[in-house]
């Protein structure tokens, strides 16, 4: 969508008119608000040998703004629903899926995939460098995400996915890249004196190219 940062992730575009929508919202919200403070501003400023009069209001225009403003947030949350639960409370089929974990400390990204037992978190797992991540194009990718010591955030603008990491706990998040290159991992919480360099790197690659990286990462 035309202004914002590159989209390449299957559930991107939704978030983007999502974003949209809101942004519509509130700019109309934000102009009418401005534009009548203004006109009391205008109509009712002080002038030479006229006096204030007091008025009480209208509980009909109160009611009115505020059945109104309910009305629009609780649109807004339903037609939010469907993409918040694409994103957050549906995963992949794990069949299908490329399943990796990626743990977070201060101040790395520490990325593993599954050996030739095809499990997670036994002798066998593939370990990547430090703030690298690869994952093959066009295939649903579910993060096993983790935090060894503070909060942390990972956050990967293109694909619109951020997601806290908690300490003791394994919060799942998901994506399917829809295009090939080097997109960032930023930590979006503040997370130490060293929050600045907590930057990695996530390489999406072909299919054939992402088997071979796998290869060169199991033990020689």
């Amino acid at each position: 969508m035309g202004g914002l940062i590159q989209n390449a992730s299957t559930f991107g575009p939704a978030i983007d008119l999502m974003f949209m929508v809101v942004l519509v919202m509130t700019s109309v919200a934000f102009v009418l608000v401005e534009g009548l403070l203004i006109y009391f501003l205008i109509r009712y400023r002080s002038r030479p040998g006229q006096r204030a009069v007091y008025v009480h209001g209208s509980r009909r225009l109160e009611l009115a703004w505020t059945v109104g403003t309910a009305f629009a947030l609780l649109s807004l949350a339903l037609y939010q629903r469907p993409t918040w639960a694409e994103v957050k409370q549906t995963l992949p089929d794990e069949s299908t899926a490329l399943v990796i974990g990626i743990s977070a400390d201060q101040f790395d990204w520490d990325v593993t995939y599954p050996g030739a037992d095809g499990r997670l978190d036994t002798a066998d797992d593939l370990v990547a460098p430090p703030n690298l991540l690869y994952v093959p194009v066009d295939r649903p990718v579910i993060v096993r995400l983790q935090s060894k010591d503070v909060l942390h955030s990972f956050f990967v603008p293109q694909f619109r996915l951020k997601q806290d990491a908690v300490p003791g706990i394994t919060i799942r998040a998901w994506f399917q890249a829809t295009e090939t290159g080097e997109f960032e991992i930023a930590c979006a919480e503040l997370c130490g004196l060293g929050h600045y360099r907590m930057r990695g790197l996530v390489i999406v690659e072909s299919s054939e190219a992402f088997e071979a990286r796998l290869a060169e990462l199991r033990p020689k």
